[in-house]
């Protein structure tokens, strides 16, 4: 990102761009940042917009060789394409004869490392990955957006918010302006108004719904699997989620085990740190043994649902309902 940054400074950029990787918020920022630099405001005739999977890779390239018209240059931009996940050599061929007055930006969920065309982008151009950002660089970013609204908040306070939001820097951002709104006139925002404003996100019922199941408490964890049925989660979004969390606790356990500090077990597992007190307490509920069945069993329910043995919603309550015999 460093780098991109560099780009945008200097005004000096590469003929091929590709923003990929997990965090879509900043995929998005950079996006309009790169396409706001290098295109004229309003200039609609040296710009082209692609999007899905039906693009035609010819018609793109003949965009490209055509000049600009009373520009620097001609902008494509290309997203969700799935060029970096299939085959597409004849864009891979192009990116090493793209003339000097053209520039692609590619805008991608998914990639393949091993695709020709990302490695041909590698060689000629900047592929920048915006991954999950760190918890100091989240807090940073919140607190210099409430500093911007001329609101505090207490260190408590931004652990609750961040236990709701998750890492989604989006989610973030809507949730902020939610409690921006809601304490106007205020300059503390407090516990109680993330409580009364803020979401829980699926993840977070997720990881109640595994505690209730822990806590032996059928009730509950039958509950938030309704409350998650009823915001139309698809059932097996439900298990990929539930056999995500008890996989997380098991790796937890295991790098424990191996003495592994707390920081790099939560960047082994895939746990934000300001969650890891949380799911530590969660995983000493569970033996290792519980948590490696746990895992197969979802794995499973999923195979059962897949071949037609089993009712997708019934496979998850069956799995809930035997974890919560505890």
């Amino acid at each position: 990102m460093e780098q991109l940054l560099q780009d945008l400074k200097q005004q000096n950029f590469k003929n091929v761009y590709l923003l990929c990787g997990e965090e879509a918020y900043l995929r998005n920022q950079y996006k309009k940042r790169l396409k706001d630099a290098l295109v004229m405001d309003g200039d609609t005739m040296n710009y082209s917009y692609y999007e899905g999977k039906d693009i035609n890779p010819r018609a793109v390239i003949d965009m490209a060789e055509t000049l600009p018209f009373f520009a620097d240059r001609r902008v494509l931009m290309i997203e969700n394409s799935s060029f970096f996940k299939n085959k597409c050599d004849e864009l891979a061929d192009y990116m090493s004869v793209i003339p000097e007055s053209t520039c692609f930006i590619f805008v991608e969920t998914e990639i393949d490392k091993r695709n020709r065309l990302y490695k041909e982008v590698k060689k000629c151009g900047r592929i920048v990955e915006f991954g999950i950002q760190k918890e100091d660089t989240l807090i940073k970013w919140i607190l210099g957006m409430l500093k911007k609204e001329g609101k505090n908040v207490t260190k408590e306070t931004l652990q609750t918010f961040l236990t709701k939001t998750g890492s989604d820097m989006q989610q973030i951002k809507n949730e902020l302006d939610k409690l921006v709104s809601y304490t106007e006139g205020r300059d503390v925002i407090t516990t109680a108004d993330v409580e009364s404003v803020c979401i829980t996100q699926t993840t977070n019922k997720i990881f109640d719904m595994v505690n209730a199941i822990a806590e032996g408490n059928q009730k509950k964890a039958l509950e938030l699997y309704e409350d998650l049925l009823s915001l139309k989660e698809p059932p097996m979004r439900i298990l990929f989620l539930i056999a995500r969390q008890f996989n997380q606790l098991y790796q937890l356990k295991l790098l424990a085990k191996e003495g592994m500090p707390s920081s790099e077990i939560a960047k082994q597992a895939g746990i934000m740190p300001f969650a890891m007190k949380k799911y530590q307490a969660q995983a000493k509920r569970f033996s290792e043994e519980e948590l490696r069945t746990a895992v197969e069993e979802c794995v499973a329910s999923e195979e059962a649902v897949k071949t037609g043995a089993m009712g997708d919603r019934l496979s998850v309550e069956l799995l809930i309902m035997k974890y919560s015999k505890r």
